[in-house]
């Protein structure tokens, strides 16, 4: 999956709000038929997807657009995904799953989907939005070569804060645990790691720094509910050029340390050896792929 910095929500049925996301620069957007679409609305919002999605592809060829459907107990799922299923669609945001049965369920939809409406390699985005998940996060991670990317939960008001009963206080040190568990996760089956959400659409510099502070953590992407949150969040993670040559620099001192017979060298005032050159290695690829420089 890409790494996607900001990841913008949009209700189904308001597809002026996909054209704003759009506007204000996010990676990827979702489109959503599940908690924000009224009851009486879902049946024409799906209709009203599809047509968003092909309007948004054709504008953006390479924009992350996925969906999240109803959940699969509302027994609507099924049906949401016969009508957004397409080639336009880079793939589901699959709520409300609380183990890998779940992801398989998900996973012989978006089977039974992608083959009958002309889908391609659909990928999943897991939200953990319920305690089983978080117990569970492991194995979900891996339950399904579709899975791209794992959530680490964060809210003041959403399903997880319902389910675990929390507080949330500024900083989000309330979820670190369940955050921490998600990032692991992540990093073992190797997807891509997203945290959420900062709910107060006023407070930029909250914002940037509960940004910072999921970046200080590992996450690389975060979910955005306002578009004028997107361009705080794509800034926080984007690699900047200083850590693109800071990083540069690092590999390029260890490697002439390496032919000249050293194994440890001196850079910018710290001991650096090959371990910190690998992990150098692994943030520039990140970054390049961020900066869309490959």
């Amino acid at each position: 999956m890409h790494p996607y910095r900001s990841i913008l929500f949009v209700p189904a049925h308001k597809p002026q709000w996909a054209r704003k996301a759009l506007t204000a620069g996010a990676d990827c957007i979702v489109i959503d038929l599940e908690d924000s679409v009224p009851a009486d609305l879902k049946e024409a919002a799906r209709r009203t997807a599809r047509e968003t999605l092909r309007e948004l592809r054709a504008a953006a060829p390479h924009l992350g657009l996925f969906v999240r459907p109803n959940a699969l107990d509302t027994r609507m799922a099924g049906t949401d995904l016969e009508v957004v299923v397409g080639p336009e669609l880079t793939g589901v945001f699959a709520p409300k799953i609380k183990d890998a049965t779940d992801v398989l369920r998900w996973e012989t939809l978006i089977d039974w989907f992608e083959a009958r409406n002309g889908g391609s390699q659909l990928e999943m985005i897991v939200p953990v939005e319920m305690v089983d998940a978080i117990t569970n996060c492991y194995e979900i991670a891996g339950a399904s070569p579709r899975i791209g990317a794992m959530i680490g939960p964060t809210s003041e008001h959403a399903d997880i804060a319902r389910a675990v009963g929390y507080r949330q206080s500024r900083e989000g040190s309330e979820t670190l645990y369940l955050r921490s568990r998600i990032l692991l996760a992540c990093r073992q089956y190797g997807l891509h790691a997203i945290t959420g959400l900062w709910e107060d659409l006023g407070d930029l510099e909250g914002l940037r720094q509960f940004c910072d502070y999921g970046l200080q953590l590992g996450f690389r992407g975060q979910i955005v509910i306002h578009p004028s949150h997107v361009e705080v969040v794509n800034d926080v993670y984007t690699p900047s050029d200083e850590e693109v040559t800071y990083h540069e620099e690092l590999v390029a001192t260890v490697d002439k340390a390496v032919a000249e017979g050293h194994g440890a060298v001196r850079f910018r005032g710290t001991h650096v050896d090959l371990a910190h050159a690998q992990k150098a290695r692994d943030w520039l690829a990140h970054a390049r792929l961020v900066r869309r420089e490959v």
